[in-house]
């Protein structure tokens, strides 16, 4: 298993995942969050790596973007 240096590094790659992924679909952070039940600003949050997520709310982007779990988790 992969060791991250930086604690917020595996975060951060989530993060980015998710705003590649949602702007690649052509979704607002409003529109992913009607998708998935979470709010916009939680997601804008958690996109600019100010807030961390739960495996809850991981699993919710998840299923409101219709993606597979690696594809928020492959750097």
């Amino acid at each position: 298993m992969k060791k991250y240096n930086e604690e917020n590094a595996l975060i951060l790659i989530i993060a980015t995942n998710l705003k590649m992924i949602r702007s690649r679909k052509g979704l607002t952070q409003e529109e992913l969050g009607f998708r998935s039940g979470i709010s916009k600003n939680y997601i804008s949050d958690f996109e600019r790596g100010r807030r961390n997520i739960t495996i809850k709310v991981f699993q919710r982007l998840i299923e409101g973007l219709e993606i597979e779990p690696q594809d928020l988790l492959t750097p």
